[in-house]
């Protein structure tokens, strides 16, 4: 299978809400406030297959020291082919020279981010105010 990942901000509302759905995230729910998230972002990194947007991701940073990725997601169709590690390859190539590169990583993509050189934070504790127990 052929995909396409490149550093992009050309999404279409509709596209990108079928992809959080397919992967359960309540972020769906708020397209209001999604939509100008992943575009504000420092970075966004989309792949496609055939045109169809399968994998977004996006960069928060202070564009110097430190970049966060809050979102990286894959259909469920076209997940184990390759595709989240080429999003991420782009993104960590982008941000090479940065100090910090840091995520939070669901239970089950725990392994997939260490493959990528992801690791604990020394003795830092993961910690957040989140309104909710959806993803």
């Amino acid at each position: 299978m052929k995909f396409e990942v490149r550093l992009d901000d050309d999404i279409e509302r509709a596209e990108v809400i079928a992809l959080y759905k397919a992967n359960g995230w309540s972020s769906a729910e708020k397209p209001e406030k999604l939509m100008p998230a992943l575009k504000n972002s420092d970075a966004l990194v989309t792949a496609r297959v055939q045109g169809k947007l399968v994998g977004i991701g996006n960069a928060i940073s202070d564009g110097s020291l430190v970049v966060y990725y809050p979102h990286m997601l894959v259909h469920p169709d076209y997940q184990g082919k390759g595709i989240g590690r080429a999003m991420m390859t782009l993104m960590q190539e982008k941000y090479a020279s940065f100090h910090q590169q840091m995520l939070t990583a669901d239970a089950n993509a725990v392994e997939f981010y260490r493959s990528l050189g992801f690791e604990r934070a020394g003795k830092t504790v993961p910690m957040w105010i989140y309104a909710g127990n959806e993803h």
